[in-house]
């Protein structure tokens, strides 16, 4: 048996060591991480484990180890010159009224809005033209701004209301229900819910989905069987009726049920991953119906978009890998009865419905066209947007003829405007007053070839009149997976960096969705490295036309864009000064062990898939690929120790193999946010707060002693 290892020889430090040849430079004491003898094994290869002891969430010595990482990390942060002046400016940027698009559930119009600075989005209400009320605050939930809003949803008469919370930013969440006219608590919590609409049957009760509580840790152990359920008002959760999952024939890692809007079908969507799912309907109008098969298999992504009547409105990709709406009868729904509404197009289509009408939101090269459809594919008009850039929105009931959309950029904040569905026309409803002027910068769209000569976009934005002289700071930020599409937004944070005269470049890489399945295909699995190697090529191409050079070019990404970060930065150490690889996926080893991880096989495969599988993922396994005698770009890691989807030991494992291995003078720290998770439902001072320290370690490790423009010059 081992000799239990007691916490001062768990953690000691290094001497301090100077981190930069000039003498006014920063230096770090690293926290010096045991190692243990771990072995993995894949088809009779032994890969070693030494910092697994880092997966034991609840253990004290990953608990010391975090506050002595944390300890090093904000002396760091600390002491940078410039970071005070940055959390300044974001604070100062940031604080200008947010107001949403407003919706009507009952006798009330609600919409959200924050003052400026507030931690969370307060729900307002009002009746007809009366003046407008606090409806629900969530920053008075805690004290700290860390327990947040999930979602809400309105019985089909609007005096109920059942809203989701998150507490310490968990997936895992808690349904409220609320008698919306006094505003009271009408019922006890439901507890252990995660991953989940909330969909109301009339006004009786609503569907939602879970899964049982895993043993062991509730923020790491795995999650794999998904269940609905659906829970009557006035009953108690334990006698919440199972509706689907839950048997061996029925497992799987999500399933989502929902009611259509005239309460007709129950909608029940199966997935075994993130991509494909099956679909079955049932009568709700016919006491004890059975289910009805749609689709039995998971080769395609299709839900249900409307329906009249038994007439269903189907959005699918089976054999039209860009999109298209098709009509059936709900008596026999399956593929072969299917007509075309709205064909297949060149460009990829996400429609939505509002005031009965269909819209077709389309990217072309990420950027968006909508176009209004009659319910019988009719073509109504185009829809005519702001400029070049993001619309989203256009989704409301059936009968209300007013809609309201979104439009953003780059560098434009986002807008909201009016639109009356039967005329067309559309007005501005609602303009942010915001200190930056958005006529001082500009996006320009260009293509560049990848290593396989695949022709990538990548949207450039900096001020006008800019200089390209291979000197400009600047961000380059990418996902490149799980169909998710990037497609142009404006962000506080972004404004900040490029008001530092800094660049943000953001590719449109493959693993993504800007140009359907075949685009998603290409960078999944053992075509992963495609991903990378459209990164690196971005970074090539700025570099190669002088917008900045590998001493001021910074790799940044979240999710599955930090595993982008990792892969890259350990394939091209020589890339850039600065890898940010945020909440990564860094182990691909054993991603799949840890809460719904194994969900993400469709682009990743799996270690215990084959063995070529898992060659291929311990190739560029950014954990697993730290060398010793290689100078890494200065790297922070940031990460939440609440994080339950991509859990915070891949960014303990990274950090810890980058210290011990690091050759030369680049900073590896390891920032690590408390009561914080994946990124949704953040405190804004904590946003602020983590952007200051990103940006200051990033401008602080190009070489910059002073902010570039200095922040007072903005008040001027």
């Amino acid at each position: 048996m081992k000799k239990i290892i007691t916490l001062l020889s768990l953690i000691i430090f290094m001497a301090c060591k100077e981190e930069n040849p000039k003498s006014n430079r920063i230096t770090v004491n690293y926290p010096q991480t045991r190692t243990v003898d771990t072995i993995n094994t894949f088809f009779g290869t032994e890969v070693k484990d030494p910092y697994r002891w880092l997966e034991d969430d609840r253990s004290k010595d990953t608990e010391a180890w975090v506050k002595a990482q944390n300890k090093a990390t904000y002396n760091y942060l600390d002491n940078i010159p410039f970071r005070d002046e940055l959390k300044e400016r974001l604070s100062s940027l940031w604080n200008y009224e947010k107001v949403g698009a407003p919706f009507i559930e009952g006798d009330y119009t609600y919409f959200s809005k924050n003052d400026g600075l507030q931690d969370q989005n307060v729900y307002y209400r009002k009746k007809g033209d009366g003046d407008a009320e606090v409806f629900l605050d969530p920053n008075t939930f805690s004290d700290d701004g860390t327990i947040s809003l999930g979602g809400m949803s309105f019985s089909k008469d609007g005096k109920t209301l059942a809203y989701s919370i998150s507490e310490g930013g968990s997936d895992w969440r808690k349904i409220l229900i609320m008698n919306a006219e006094t505003k009271e608590i009408i019922e006890d919590t439901l507890i252990d819910v995660k991953f989940t609409q909330i969909s109301w049957y009339k006004n009786e009760g609503f569907y939602y989905s879970s899964y049982d509580k895993p043993k062991g840790s509730e923020l790491s152990a795995k999650t794999d069987q998904h269940k609905v359920y659906y829970h009557k008002l006035g009953t108690p959760q334990k006698e919440d009726t199972l509706i689907f999952g839950g048997t061996p024939e029925q497992k799987h890692r999500y399933i989502y049920g929902g009611v259509t809007e005239d309460d007709k079908y129950l909608v029940i969507t199966p997935r075994v991953s993130t991509s494909g799912n099956k679909i079955y309907i049932k009568d709700l109008s016919i006491p004890n119906s059975p289910l009805i098969t749609i689709l039995d298999n998971t080769d395609s992504d299709t839900y249900i978009l409307e329906n009249v009547g038994s007439k269903l409105f189907l959005v699918t990709n089976l054999n039209a890998p860009n999109k298209k709406v098709v009509s059936v009868d709900a008596s026999n729904p399956t593929p072969d009865n299917w007509v075309d509404v709205i064909p297949e197009t060149n460009q990829v289509l996400t429609p939505s419905t509002g005031g009965g009408y269909f819209f077709a939101h389309y990217m072309v090269d990420a950027i968006s066209k909508v176009k209004q459809y009659n319910y019988d594919g009719s073509f109504v008009r185009d829809i005519k947007l702001p400029g070049l850039g993001t619309a989203s929105g256009f989704g409301s009931k059936k009968e209300e003829k007013t809609d309201y959309f979104y439009f953003t950029n780059y560098n434009t904040p986002s807008s909201i405007y009016k639109f009356n569905v039967d005329s067309g026309k559309s007005e501005l409803y609602w303009k942010p007053s915001i200190e930056f002027n958005s006529d001082e910068y500009e996006s320009n769209q260009v293509f560049y070839k990848s290593k396989d000569g695949t022709k990538v976009p990548i949207m450039i934005t900096h001020k006008k009149g800019l200089e390209l002289n291979g000197k400009n700071p600047t961000i380059l930020y990418a996902y490149g997976g799980f169909n998710i599409s990037l497609t142009p937004s404006f962000s506080i944070t972004n404004a900040v960096w490029m008001e530092q005269g800094g660049i943000l470049a953001v590719p449109n890489l493959r693993g993504g969705g800007e140009y359907g399945k075949a685009w998603h295909d290409a960078g999944t699995k053992m075509q992963k490295q495609n991903v990378f190697d459209d990164f690196i090529a971005a970074g090539e191409y700025l570099i190669a036309n002088k917008y900045t050079s590998s001493d001021y070019l910074a790799l940044r990404g979240g999710s599955n864009g930090g595993l982008l970060v990792g892969a890259v930065m350990t394939q091209r150490p020589d890339l850039a000064k600065v890898a940010l690889p945020a909440v990564g996926v860094l182990d691909m080893l054993r991603y799949h062990t840890f809460t719904s991880g194994a969900g993400w096989a469709y682009d990743y495969g799996t270690a215990e898939d084959d063995k070529d599988m898992f060659e291929y993922l311990k190739a560029y396994s950014p954990v697993h690929n730290v060398k010793p005698g290689v100078q890494y770009p200065a790297t922070l890691v940031t990460t939440g120790d609440h994080d339950d989807r991509v859990v915070p030991a891949h960014s303990f494992k990274f950090a810890a193999e980058l210290q011990s291995k690091q050759t030369g003078n680049n900073p590896t720290l390891i920032r690590i946010e408390t009561d914080a998770g994946h990124g949704a439902g953040t405190p804004v001072s904590k946003t602020i707060e983590q952007y200051a320290d990103i940006f200051g370690f990033t401008l602080y490790n190009m070489g910059f002693e002073v902010l570039p423009i200095k922040t007072k010059e903005f008040k001027d």
